[in-house]
């Protein structure tokens, strides 16, 4: 066992305040790793605040996670002393259903084991997240960080990174595509560059004019103001895809008329009942796909890695210490960050 230094949430309504707690003996195919950095992600305030059902508390949050190998069990084989690796939203499956047998252990049969708030596989106790100093994980859910990623952005990739990359992957975006992206946050501004980078023709919806700039500086060839009637009507019949990352309820039904025939409308940031309803001569007319993606597996999670450094991708994040992390997740609320915080965790190490 080791005692672990963190920040977690005590209760769905109290901030986050300093907490302690036991890491796990090291297994025989466990990674040890200390904490480098940690992505705030929108889930994580969710979690906290148990907007999505009862979380288990104490929540420990933070599965964007980048650090140092510090030891390794007897039959790891894959990483050694001094590594550095990332560990993403998953850190154990059953390793035994068609899904886990696929590279698709997100999709798992009995459930994938978050990074926090869940239980772990062996002896049910309690996942605790990267708002920590270290973490113990298992082999085969440690990713390997390439040399060229800059450390101090890498870690959103390992969610805001996979959970655009994957559906843009599985849909087998290209050059002469022309896709859409619904959202300019954390995932949306992720989702213009993966597009980009696959050779599509990319636009992004925003609801602000006053986002017009930075969208186009963020690579997009098209803005287009999703409350202007006109530029909405112009837009009809327009895209292969839509990557909707909006994390609220929205009217899905304009967007779905900006389709083609055999268009694809892929949820990705939306875990709530659908509101308004969709129409359903919106698909049923057009042969429209709605369908949905969850972040990816680790195999995939590990190319995108690759293919970020390959082709110089990183997320826009601004570096908070973990004393200030209320205020990031209030801020967060307010949409007030370019795209993501990223905590530096020596801030917590040095905290007396």
């Amino acid at each position: 066992m080791s005692q672990a230094k963190s920040y977690a949430a005590l209760s769905a309504t109290t901030p986050l305040e300093p907490f302690s707690f036991e890491r796990r003996a090291l297994r025989e195919d466990d990674v040890n790793i200390d904490i480098l950095y940690c992505g705030v992600c929108h889930s994580d305030i969710h979690t906290a605040e148990s907007d999505w059902g009862p979380s288990n508390y104490p929540i420990v949050p933070g599965h964007e996670i980048i650090g140092k190998v510090t030891e390794v069990g007897s039959k790891v084989s894959k990483y050694k002393v001094g590594d550095i690796v990332g560990v993403g939203c998953m850190v154990d499956s059953c390793q035994h259903c068609s899904h886990c047998a696929a590279d698709l252990e997100q999709y798992c049969d009995n459930g994938p084991v978050g990074t926090y708030g869940a239980y772990d596989l062996i002896d049910s106790t309690l996942t605790y997240g990267g708002y920590s100093d270290h973490i113990l994980v298992r082999e085969k859910f440690v990713l390997s960080i390439p040399e060229t990623l800059e450390l101090s952005k890498a870690a959103p990739l390992l969610c805001a990174g996979i959970t655009t990359y994957s559906p843009l992957r599985h849909h087998n975006i290209k050059a002469g595509d022309k896709v859409g992206v619904l959202g300019m946050g954390g995932l949306g501004h992720m989702g213009v560059k993966f597009a980009k980078a696959f050779g599509a023709e990319v636009t992004i919806f925003t609801r602000s004019e006053s986002k017009i700039a930075e969208a186009k500086k963020q690579g997009a060839d098209h803005v287009i103001v999703s409350t202007d009637e006109e530029q909405m009507k112009a837009a009809s019949m327009t895209f292969d895809y839509l990557l909707d990352t909006i994390p609220v309820q929205h009217d899905l039904n304009p967007y779905l008329g900006c389709l083609k025939v055999d268009g694809t409308h892929i949820l990705v940031g939306l875990i709530e009942p659908m509101e308004p309803a969709v129409h359903a001569a919106n698909l049923v007319l057009k042969r429209r796909i709605l369908t949905g993606s969850l972040i990816g597996g680790i195999a995939e999670t590990q190319e995108m890695l690759d293919f970020c450094a390959e082709h110089n991708i990183e997320c826009d994040a601004e570096m908070i210490k973990i004393q200030d992390i209320n205020q990031a997740y209030q801020r967060m609320k307010k949409g007030d960050v370019k795209y993501r915080f990223i905590i530096d965790m020596k801030s917590l190490k040095e905290e007396a």
